[in-house]
């Protein structure tokens, strides 16, 4: 929301913070894990000053500087992103109530293109075969992987809210220049990939990663047109921990 603003230096590099005292924190648990006290205690002293420091960003710079900037309206739209992301130590009130939503929320959408209604009421016509757009959306949504999809524009035009969503996201981040939906310190990484598949020297990139007990395969695809102009950015992430232990082979149905 910031970032519409032009407001975009302090949450980027209270970001690259954030990552520091992450890796703070790791530092002293591998260090308690290995009986080292003194090098635990150090660590968590520098990452605990880090975080007074970050709260203190917080409540001096970048909130008032959002309830300066912010419209009714986009806290809205901030609200209901809020459980996508999940909540740390509290409880979450209710919110603002029902009525004071309806009386700020906008009565105007914009109509969608004239063609794309007429479709609707029937299918839509695809290279192979025809589907509605509530199927797409339901088929979409129910593979079992996260799906975001990046236009030419470096915007974030799309995900899908599947039923294993290993990353979290939210409606924020539609419209949103990718490279700020990434961690400074792997900004790097995005500009080389899609340089990459601009220029069309690349068409893919994969990555694998253990995060939470969890084997995480993400795959990054250039979409291209029948001309073969790049029309975006697919990215594929999939859990594959049970994947990777399945042996022999299954043949029957079996439900169990």
């Amino acid at each position: 929301m910031l970032e519409a603003h032009h407001f975009t230096g302090p949450s980027q590099v209270m970001w690259s913070i954030h990552d520091d005292i992450r890796a703070g924190l790791k530092q002293a648990r591998d260090a308690i894990g290995q009986s080292d006290a003194e090098g635990a205690l150090t660590a968590l002293k520098e990452a605990i000053q880090a975080i007074r420091d970050m709260i203190y960003k917080e409540e001096h710079i970048l909130y008032p500087a959002s309830l300066d900037m912010l419209s009714d309206q986009e806290w809205i739209k901030v609200k209901e992103g809020e459980a996508d992301i999940g909540f740390a130590w509290v409880v979450p009130d209710k919110g603002w109530p029902e009525d004071i939503i309806k009386e700020k929320a906008p009565e105007d959408v914009p109509p969608e293109p004239a063609e794309v209604l007429e479709e609707v009421a029937g299918a839509l016509r695809l290279d192979t075969g025809r589907m509605t757009l509530e199927q797409i959306n339901l088929m979409l949504t129910h593979l079992p992987v996260d799906l975001t999809f990046v236009d030419e524009n470096d915007r974030v035009a799309y995900y899908s809210e599947g039923p294993e969503r290993i990353f979290p996201r939210s409606p924020a981040i539609i419209g949103r220049e990718v490279r700020n939906c990434h961690p400074p310190k792997s900004v790097h990484l995005v500009n080389q990939i899609l340089d990459a598949f601009k220029s069309g020297s690349r068409d893919k990139a994969e990555f694998w990663i253990e995060l939470g007990g969890k084997f995480i395969y993400i795959r990054y695809f250039a979409v291209r047109d029948g001309d073969g102009y790049y029309r975006g950015c697919l990215e594929v992430s999939q859990d594959l921990t049970r994947i990777r232990k399945l042996e022999g082979q299954q043949r029957l149905l079996d439900w169990e």
